[in-house]
């Protein structure tokens, strides 16, 4: 595989990413691909859709879990229900994570990503006690199929971040580094963070954002690669110094808009394009 392959965060049916025609389109090589609908994670439909891969020429790197009831309204919804924090919701969403991993695979994926969701910052609360014993079941289940299990960044400083992965104590937990989210959650700068994660760091997501007025209370914006505060090349420039040679997958959340996410995710491939001669990729 040549280094950095470009990629986009797809989807199967009605989810967060652009649509595998679209993918094709973008003449990109690669997908993330956000778990579809529990009907449809089937032997059956995953023979369709990797044959239907295999005609576009487009290979799955990490498979995304995400659950009803999550929602990302604002900081404090977000805290309340997303990933396997809340308690109400962890037991199913946790069963339900080890059959997405199930599902990746028997598409021959062998990493699955998750928001795990705000973890608590006092280390001694029981709840963050519970949170590490649940993502040590994930991991240990994901190490049965020889999956990787990458935990996305943003809700976390890149110190509670490193202290959660040590906490948790197991081989296959990794980090999908999206450089947007420490903006738009004002967890800190992405770049230095990145630096500090980067032995850690199996996936990444191309997203850019500008801070909002009050971080951390308030969400930064997300905006098209290249046009916020992330600093594009210098989050090239970061990944070539760690090491990190995998896929570059742009995330673009804008569904509702297919027309302009196909000209964003364009002009943000192109911009990949010109940033990887630059650098000597």
């Amino acid at each position: 595989m040549k280094k950095w392959p470009l990629g986009v965060f797809a989807s199967i049916d009605a989810g967060l990413g652009v649509q595998l025609e679209i993918a094709h389109e973008l003449g990109v090589s690669t997908i993330q691909l956000h778990a579809p609908k529990m009907e449809t994670r089937t032997h059956d439909k995953a023979e369709q859709f990797l044959a239907r891969l295999k005609e576009l020429g487009i290979r799955i790197t990490v498979v995304f879990g995400g659950f009803e009831g999550e929602s990302y309204a604002d900081i404090a919804t977000c805290q309340r229900t997303v990933g396997l924090v809340p308690p109400e919701t962890r037991a199913e969403r946790t069963r339900e994570m080890t059959e997405i991993a199930d599902f990746a695979h028997i598409l021959g994926v062998d990493a699955v990503g998750l928001h795990l969701g705000f973890l608590p910052h006092d280390t001694s609360d029981p709840m963050y006690g519970e949170v590490v014993s649940v993502t040590r079941d994930v991991c240990d289940h994901c190490k049965g199929n020889g999956q990787g299990f990458h935990l996305e960044t943003g809700q976390e400083t890149a110190e509670g971040l490193l202290q959660f992965l040590s906490d948790v104590q197991r081989d296959n937990l990794f980090v999908n580094f999206d450089p947007a989210n420490m903006i738009l959650y004002g967890s800190g700068d992405p770049i230095e963070a990145l630096k500090q994660v980067g032995r850690y760091v199996r996936s990444v997501h191309c997203k850019d954002a500008t801070w909002a007025a009050k971080p951390g209370e308030e969400w930064g914006a997300e905006v098209p690669l290249g046009e916020g505060q992330v600093g594009m090349e210098a989050f090239l420039r970061t990944l070539d110094e760690i090491g990190y040679d995998g896929p570059l997958t742009i995330e673009r959340e804008i569904p509702q808009d297919p027309q302009r996410q196909k000209e964003e995710i364009g002009a943000g491939i192109r911009l990949l394009e010109e940033l990887k001669a630059k650098i000597g990729s």
